[in-house]
C-alpha cells in the first residue's frame, strides 16, 4: 500500500535556511522539493566531480596486478609510494604515463625486430670507414633471390640468415659509381643492445607506474567517503536552492513531505528549532512523493513495480496484485520443478556470497521465484525436461499432481489442459484489472464519473460468475434466466445510456457503442496474450528433452567412460542455456502481461514520484 503522508510548509529568514536544511539532512526524513538538474556554476561544479570520482572509483576497482609476473616489484613499489593528497589527478596522470610507456614499448619492440638481423652495430666505426673513403651499403633479400655471384663481383657480406631472408651488407670506394641490382635497405639507426637496454628501462618505468596505481587503488575508501560527503553536499546545495523566495527575498518558503506516522517525531524536532511550519494531509493534488509499504512478500516484488513506475497518491499501490500473479506466471513460463531447485540454489549463492549489497539484495526474490517455479513445475509434470507422467521411476502420489492426469488425454475440450489453464488465469487476471479499476476510479472520481466503468465490470466480471455458476447448476433454469436479463438491462443502462450524466443521450449512446468496439476487441486480444504462458513453458520443456535426448544418444557411443563425460557435459551446458533462456522469457513476458494487460484494464497511471529524502546517507 501507499504510506500517508504529511506535507509541511515552512516559512524561514534567508540566514537560517542552511542551518535548517542541514538540521532535515540529519533526521533523513523529509523529503524537500527540489530540482535534479544544475542550476548554476556550483551545482554543475559538483555534479561533475561526482561523475568523475565515480568513473574513478570503478576503474580502481578493476586494478589488479596479483597475476602479474612482476607483481612482487610492483608491490614493492606500491609499498613505497605515499598515498597521493587528490587520488583523481594522480589516477589520471599515472594512466597518461602508462599509456605512453606502453606505446613506447611497442614502438622498441618493433625497433628490435628491425635491428636484430644487423646484430651489434658500432655507429663510430661505421663513421671511422667513411673517413676511409668507404661507403656502405646494406640489403634484405630472399635468401632464394640471393646470387652466389654477388660474393665474387662485390665485396660483400653475409651478416644474418633465418633462412627465408638474408641480410648482408657491400663495401664500396665513396665517391665512385657503385651499381647493384637490389634496391638498398636502410641502414640500422643503431645497435639492437641500445634498444634492449631502453626496453629495459621502460619495463622498469611500467613496473613503477603500476606500483603508484596500486597505490591509487588503496584510496578508493576515502574517495567513497568524499563521495558521500560532496553528494551529500550537493543534495542539501539543490534543496536550498529550490527554495521559493518571497517577501523581497528576506523570506524562504519551503515545502517538503514525510511519511505521517513520523509526525509526532518531526513535530518535536521542528519546535525545539523554533520555525514556523504549517502541517497538514498531503493530498493528491500535492503530487507528495510515493513511499510503499507492503508485508514482507510484496515487498520482494516493489522493485518491479518501480520499474513501470510509483503510483500517484490517490491510486491503489499494485504491488500486492503485481507479486502473486507475477510470481505465478514466471512459474508457468519456467514450468520446470528441476528448474525452480536451480533457482533456490543461485538464490542462497546470492544471499551467502553477496550478502544484502549489489545482487545480493535480489536473493528473496530470486528464492521466491525458484519455489514457484517448484511448486508449479510439479503440477505442470516436467523436472529437468522429463515428463514426470512418463517417467516409470516418479511415485504415484507425484504423478497425482500433475494436471495433464486430471483429464482424458491431458485436454479441456479438446484443447490442451495447460492452455486452458493459461486462459482461464488470464481471464481472473483480468477481471482483477477491472474490478480494481471501478473501485480505485470510484474512490478518486466518485459515482458519476465511473457509472460506464461498473457498467463493464458488471457485465463482463458479473456475466463469467453467473456462466461459472450455470455450469456447476448452482443456480436453477429461471434464476439463471433472470439473474441474466437483470444483468443485461443494469450494464446496458450504465453503458449506454447513463455513461456521461447529464449528457445528451444520443451520444451516451454513441459513446457507449464506440466503447464495445473498442472492449470486445481489446479484451479478445489481452486474453489471447495469456497464452504466452503455455507456449513458453511448453518450448522450454521440449528444449530440455531435447538435450536429454542428445544425452542420451552420445552413451550409444561405444566408448566406456568417455560417452558417459560427454552426456554429463551436453546436459550441463544443455540445460544451463535452456534456464539462461527460459529465466529470460520468464521474466520479460509476465512483466509485459502485468505492464500492457492488467495496468492497462486497472487503468493504473504510474506516474508517481519515489519518496527521496534529504538525508546524509548519499553512497556510491
Amino acid at each position: 500500500m501507499i504510506e500517508k503522508m504529511t506535507k509541511y510548509s515552512f516559512i524561514l529568514m534567508n540566514d537560517q535556511t542552511a542551518g535548517f536544511l542541514a538540521s532535515l539532512q540529519e533526521m533523513g526524513v523529509m523529503d524537500i522539493t527540489r530540482s535534479q538538474k544544475p542550476v548554476d556554476g556550483k551545482s554543475s561544479s559538483l555534479l561533475e566531480w561526482l561523475k568523475e570520482c565515480s568513473g574513478t572509483i570503478s576503474r580502481l576497482k578493476k586494478i589488479d596486478y596479483s597475476e602479474d609476473p612482476d607483481f612482487d616489484a610492483i608491490r614493492m613499489i606500491c609499498d613505497e609510494t605515499p598515498a597521493p593528497s587528490d587520488p583523481i589527478s594522480y589516477y589520471r596522470e599515472q594512466i597518461e604515463s602508462l599509456s605512453s610507456i606502453s606505446d613506447g614499448i611497442s614502438s622498441v619492440q618493433s625497433e628490435i625486430k628491425q635491428r636484430s638481423p644487423w646484430g651489434e652495430f658500432d655507429s663510430a666505426a661505421i663513421a671511422g670507414l667513411s673517413e676511409l673513403g668507404y661507403a656502405m651499403h646494406y640489403y634484405k633479400v630472399p635468401a632464394k633471390a640471393l646470387d652466389p655471384q654477388w660474393e665474387k663481383d662485390y665485396a660483400m657480406q653475409i651478416v644474418h640468415s633465418d633462412g627465408k631472408d638474408v641480410w648482408f651488407v657491400i663495401v664500396s670506394k665513396a665517391g665512385e659509381e657503385f651499381d647493384f641490382p637490389v634496391a638498398e635497405t636502410a641502414a640500422p639507426a643503431g645497435s639492437v643492445s641500445d634498444s634492449l637496454e631502453l626496453l629495459s628501462e621502460l619495463e622498469e618505468e611500467k613496473i613503477k607506474v603500476k606500483g603508484h596505481l596500486m597505490r591509487a587503488a588503496g584510496s578508493i575508501p576515502a574517495l567513497e567517503a568524499e563521495y558521500a560527503s560532496k553528494s551529500a553536499e550537493l543534495d542539501l546545495y539543490l534543496a536550498n536552492v529550490a527554495s521559493e523566495s518571497a517577501a523581497e527575498d528576506k523570506l524562504n518558503v519551503l515545502v517538503g513531505f514525510a511519511p505521517a506516522e513520523k509526525d509526532s517525531e518531526i513535530r518535536t524536532a521542528l519546535d525545539s528549532m523554533g520555525i514556523f511550519y504549517i502541517s497538514e494531509a498531503a493530498e493528491e493534488t500535492d503530487n507528495p512523493p510515493i513511499k510503499l509499504k507492503n508485508n514482507w512478500f510484496a515487498r520482494q516484488f516493489e522493485v518491479l513495480t518501480g520499474m513501470y513506475g510509483m503510483p500517484v497518491y490517490g491510486e491503489f499501490d499494485p504491488t500486492p496484485v503485481l507479486a502473486p500473479f507475477f510470481l505465478l506466471f514466471f512459474a508457468m513460463c519456467m514450468g520446470d520443478a528441476g528448474y525452480g531447485i536451480l533457482l533456490l540454489i543461485i538464490g542462497a549463492y546470492l544471499k551467502y556470497k553477496m550478502g544484502d549489497s549489489g545482487l545480493g539484495k535480489m536473493h528473496r526474490l530470486v528464492s521466491f521465484l525458484g519455489v514457484g517455479t517448484l511448486v508449479v513445475g510439479l503440477f505442470l509434470g516436467t523436472f529437468f525436461g522429463m515428463s514426470i507422467l512418463e517417467t516409470p521411476w516418479t511415485p504415484s502420489w507425484l504423478k497425482s499432481l500433475c494436471i495433464d492426469g486430471w483429464f482424458p488425454d491431458g485436454k479441456i475440450a479438446g484443447f490442451p489442459a495447460q492452455m486452458v489453464l493459461a486462459v482461464g488465469i488470464g481471464v481472473l487476471h483480468i477481471c482483477l484489472a477491472m474490478i480494481v479499476k471501478a473501485i480505485g476510479f470510484t474512490k478518486r472520481f466518485g459515482i458519476r464519473s465511473t457509472i460506464s466503468t461498473w457498467g463493464w465490470t458488471l457485465l463482463i466480471v458479473g456475466g463469467i460468475v453467473l456462466t461459472a455458476l450455470g455450469m456447476m447448476e448452482v443456480l436453477g433454469g429461471e434464476v439463471m434466466k433472470w439473474s441474466v436479463i437483470a444483468l443485461a438491462v443494469i450494464s446496458g443502462l450504465a453503458i449506454y445510456i447513463f455513461n456521461t450524466p447529464g449528457r445528451n443521450p444520443l451520444k451516451n449512446i454513441g459513446a457507449g457503442l464506440w466503447d464495445t468496439y473498442n472492449m470486445v476487441t481489446g479484451l479478445l486480444g489481452d486474453v489471447l496474450s495469456y497464452i504466452r504462458l503455455y507456449a513458453l513453458g511448453l518450448a522450454g520443456g521440449m528444449l530440455g528433452n531435447a538435450f536429454n535426448i542428445m544425452g542420451t544418444m552420445i552413451l550409444d557411443i561405444p566408448v566406456p567412460g568417455i560417452n558417459w563425460i560427454f552426456c554429463i557435459v551436453v546436459l550441463i551446458f544443455g540445460h544451463i542455456l535452456n534456464l539462461a533462456m527460459s529465466c529470460l522469457g520468464a521474466f520479460v513476458h509476465p512483466l509485459r502481461l502485468t505492464f500492457v494487460e492488467y495496468f492497462k484494464n486497472s487503468g493504473y497511471e504510474g506516474t508517481g514520484t519515489a519518496y527521496n529524502p534529504l538525508a546524509n546517507n548519499k553512497t556510491n
